[in-house]
């Protein structure tokens, strides 16, 4: 049976993510700090669970390799688990979380997961980065440069396996505003359910995609963002 881990599975795209691959046939681990709330889902789909804090890179590499061993190895993984915070202040506290969520948290689990695709010559990785990735942003600088970190991070993995000719996909998720607990601010449009959106996150690692944006609608707003000139951007 195919087998996979959703890392950050607790809630909103993790949580729904895991409920379609369960009802498609995958044997599925899914990840996070709440355990609680893994549990629920685990009672519910029949998902392994395991607690595991991103963050903590030193134990969560551990934790995850022993999850991998457990499940007798996996075709799929699946990085949701991310954090963000307005921060106009520019608190250092909040900052600092952020990257060592996103940034070596990301890293430390993408590490593992490549790792062992390489070992067994195939896999799917599949990172949840962001529209935030194109551009900075001065309500959430750390956010956004986080995502940026992700994307590239994934290109760069691509392009390792590519060289070595390993049929092992590299798969990045750009999401627009989703109707989750990260959705923050004022005037958030074209926000869209978690289920949707972790549908389509599905249709495109069964495509195999090296890069979507979910919804669709928000790669137009991509095309935009990244036509914009510094200098315009830099006054918005």
């Amino acid at each position: 049976m195919k087998k996979a881990i959703v890392v950050g599975g607790s809630s909103g795209i993790g949580r729904e993510l895991a409920r379609i691959l369960s009802g498609d046939g995958y044997v599925v681990g899914v990840m996070a700090r709440r355990i609680r709330l893994l549990e629920e889902l685990g009672a519910e789909t029949g998902a392994h669970v395991q607690e595991i804090d991103v963050a903590d890179t030193e134990s969560a590499i551990e934790i995850l390799a022993k999850f991998i061993e457990k499940m007798g190895g996996v075709e799929l993984v699946v990085i949701c688990a991310g954090i963000g915070h307005l921060n106009a202040q520019l608190d250092w506290p909040l900052e600092n979380e952020t990257i060592k969520t996103n940034v070596t948290g990301f890293a430390a689990i993408a590490n593992v997961a490549v790792k062992h695709f390489m070992e067994k010559g195939s896999g799917h990785l599949v990172g949840i980065s962001s529209i935030a990735a194109l551009r900075g942003g001065r309500q959430a600088p750390a956010y956004n440069a986080s995502k940026a970190f992700e994307s590239n991070y994934l290109e760069g993995l691509r392009q390792k396996v590519r060289k070595l000719g390993l049929p092992i996909t590299i798969t990045d998720i750009k999401p627009g505003f989703v109707k989750t607990a990260m959705a923050k601010g004022d005037g958030i449009f074209w926000a869209a359910d978690a289920d949707k959106v972790a549908l389509q996150i599905y249709k495109a690692i069964k495509q195999r995609k090296s890069c979507a944006y979910v919804t669709r609608r928000w790669r137009l707003i991509g095309w935009l963002l990244k036509m914009i000139p510094g200098p315009i951007y830099e006054r918005l």
